[in-house]
């Protein structure tokens, strides 16, 4: 169990260092810049140059890079020009919100595809299954942006059930969390219906039944703990990009989370922010792997800690 820690952790190391690296890289191929932003396209490129001398712009990019990697091991990513406070905290601020919507949609999403698969697979090649794969490509196929859309506009407006957006009381939460949760809840509905029809062919099932148990005992009672298996893993992973994901639905909701302050700093040419925000990310989805990693192990005696 160590070793297999330790390595994970190195591994972590790097993957991090990637992405640092490409968000250094990627947020300075961006057209303009945050001097260039903050004075205006009519500034005076005296101007323009004072200002990016003072925020650290002016230097060579390997130059710039050095810094900021050493920054970043130290988790500074400097002061927001915009916000006028660390960048860090500016993240820290707006991640419980993301947090709270990411979780409330998993908790649907987990729920929801698990009865779905675990109908569709007990009742293979029926009607219901059926149903249920034409359902889950349909959740897939629309776009978050235009379920989001639809949704207002049907609960909000027409049915006047719930409020469109902002933040403040339960209700708020239903809309966005709905939302983000549906393409979620496919990808969980048909892991967990092919998960099921597997296990159920396997001989143990078949050694169950001769024992006098029912479809439905065989199911829950010995099939359905090793469907759980890759579900855990996917659901696992799954909630690191539903943080990352959320950026549309918090738009479109106007939910303060990360999305929102991701999209306000990649338009202002935040650098700090967006950084800070985007290795945020990457480290939630760097540990919920090792995370996934470790309950694998756990669930599945068949996993050899050692040889992970």
């Amino acid at each position: 169990m160590a070793m297999m820690v330790l390595r994970r952790l190195a591994s972590a190391v790097v993957v991090m260092w990637g992405a640092a690296s490409l968000i250094f890289v990627m947020i300075r191929l961006a057209p303009g810049g945050p001097a260039v932003v903050l004075l205006g396209p009519d500034a005076d490129p005296e101007q323009v140059a004072d200002l990016s001398a003072r925020l650290g712009l002016d230097r060579s990019l390997p130059e710039q890079y050095l810094t900021y990697l050493l920054d970043v091991v130290r988790l500074d990513f400097g002061e927001s020009y915009r916000l006028d406070m660390p960048a860090m905290e500016a993240v820290l601020n707006r991640l419980p919100a993301s947090i709270e919507l990411a979780a409330t949609a998993a908790v649907i999403a987990v729920c929801a595809g698990l009865v779905l698969g675990l109908l569709a697979g007990y009742r293979r090649g029926g009607a219901l299954d059926r149903i249920t794969s034409t359902l889950t490509i349909g959740l897939q196929a629309f776009p978050t942006f235009w379920v989001g859309i639809m949704l207002i506009l049907t609960f909000s407006l027409v049915l006047r059930l719930l409020p469109s957006s902002g933040v403040g009381t339960p209700a708020h939460m239903v809309l966005p969390a709905v939302t983000l949760s549906l393409p979620f809840t496919a990808i969980v509905a048909r892991l967990t219906r092919s998960s099921v029809v597997e296990e159920l062919e396997e001989p143990y099932a078949g050694t169950a039944r001769a024992k006098g148990l029912t479809e439905r005992q065989v199911l829950l009672g010995h099939a359905l703990r090793n469907s759980l298996i890759p579900v855990l893993t996917v659901v696992t992973l799954q909630f690191g990009a539903l943080i990352g994901g959320a950026v549309v639905v918090e738009n479109v909701f106007a939910w303060p989370g990360l999305g929102s302050l991701i999209v306000s700093a990649v338009a202002g040419r935040d650098y700090a922010v967006v950084q800070a925000a985007a290795l945020t990310i990457a480290g939630i989805i760097v540990l919920l792997n090792l995370v996934a990693d470790l309950l694998n192990a756990r669930l599945d005696p068949r996993i050899r800690l050692g040889n992970a």
